[in-house]
């Protein structure tokens, strides 16, 4: 943990991967992440494989340095608790359909009467403000939806969904940082900004277009796609014993590789001397250094990009990166919990901040494991935590 936003708390009232990502990176960075669930956990507790009763893998890459506190919001006992925690946050975050958490009764208003100082912010599936409003949304959904699926469709002939939970971890990345933003914003100008809206679809569209607007940026008919990206020969390339990504990006790069696999002669090419027709037949490069790989090995094609200083690194399975020599060094999955958990092994914080000692990490937390104790600092009587108690721990 590293204590940069140490004094300030967040209500988490997310579940499933978007929300939890973006309030772990809150808590890595020193925010207290009060993880507010219902009785029956995170959806993500019981995903196999599991260590422990609620505690699977994922979710615990998504909940460390938090705590939680387990209540029915559909109880007037639950809405109670809840409503006694929100004087004490700075952020309250929810990634429901917003109508959803109005129908609980904690709407941006309501939120705001009762502390006038809280950010709230919310991570959902389409702007409230568009025709797709309300829609519920899930990764695959939103990666169909964006285009995101699609750009695959343009390269291989047929959508795909990446193999990563990509829509709901770029999405969380933004509501990170719309908190951070929101906070920074109260504490430069005293001023508290309103309904934080931090909608899927639009993030992932952006994601899928700004590299690929193209002429569609200078007229409307223009035509979409970043030809280098999108070229079907844009693909790790294969050795003689397995494979390699490199990108020759420069002219000087390619210069240097062509004239290394013997194909000096398309260095004088007109096309290759002028940057935007080189950009436009990218593909033919492909072509070229793709058919001269399979000539080597992997290790010998590396020793010559690394003599040429020309990007590459081979082709690692996530296997071989929890063996990898560089991610060791830099203790990447060492662990360092405030506390007994079954994890023995974690993705550490990838930012790094000279001169800020850091501290053990809290570790992902039991269901209700903070109940009590977060309710009763929060004021609420002995009855009233009771009250919540025998339905959630």
């Amino acid at each position: 943990m590293i204590p940069l936003l140490k004094g300030l708390r967040i209500l988490d009232l997310t579940s499933v991967i978007l929300g939890p990502y973006a309030t772990q990176i809150l808590g890595d960075l020193g925010a207290e992440v009060i993880k507010v669930e219902a009785p029956e956990g995170d959806s993500m507790r019981p995903i196999a494989p599991v260590a422990a009763p609620g505690l699977s893998a994922i979710f615990s890459n998504f909940n460390r340095n938090k705590r939680s506190v387990a209540l029915d919001l559909k109880t007037e006992a639950g809405k109670a608790a809840l409503r006694k925690l929100l004087p004490t946050a700075d952020v309250f975050v929810h990634n429901m359909r917003q109508e959803a958490m109005d129908k609980l009764g904690f709407t941006f208003k309501a939120v705001r009467e009762v502390n006038p100082r809280i950010i709230y912010a919310a991570a959902i599936g389409f702007g409230r403000h568009g025709r797709y409003a309300g829609k519920p949304a899930y990764d695959d959904v939103i990666q169909a939806a964006s285009g995101f699926a699609g750009l695959f469709q343009m390269r291989d002939g047929a959508p795909l969904y990446a193999p990563s939970i990509a829509a709901d971890k770029v999405s969380g990345l933004h509501l990170a940082y719309a908190v951070m933003a929101a906070l920074l914003y109260r504490e430069r100008t005293g001023e508290v900004p309103g309904y934080v809206e931090v909608p899927m679809f639009e993030l992932m569209a952006a994601f899928s277009l700004s590299e690929h607007m193209s002429a569609a940026t200078f007229e409307e008919s223009g035509k979409i796609g970043y030809v280098r990206v999108i070229s079907p020969s844009r693909r790790p390339y294969k050795t003689r014993d397995g494979w390699v990504g490199v990108l020759p990006y420069t002219p000087r790069n390619w210069t240097k590789i062509l004239v290394e696999i013997g194909r000096a002669d398309v260095t004088e090419l007109d096309w290759f001397k002028d940057a935007t027709e080189r950009s436009r037949r990218v593909d033919e490069l492909y072509a070229i250094l793709a058919a001269a790989m399979v000539d080597r090995t992997t290790a010998e094609w590396l020793a010559v990009f690394e003599r040429l200083d020309i990007p590459s690194q081979p082709v690692r399975l996530p296997n071989d990166l929890m063996r990898d020599p560089h991610l060791q060094d830099v203790g990447f999955f060492s662990t360092n919990f405030a506390g007994d958990t079954p994890v023995t092994r974690t993705l550490r914080q990838a930012v790094n901040v000279e001169s800020v000692e850091t501290a053990p990490d809290l570790p992902p937390p039991r269901l209700g494991a903070d109940t009590a104790d977060i309710l009763r600092q929060a004021g609420c009587s002995e009855a009233e935590i009771a009250a919540v108690l025998p339905s959630t721990v």
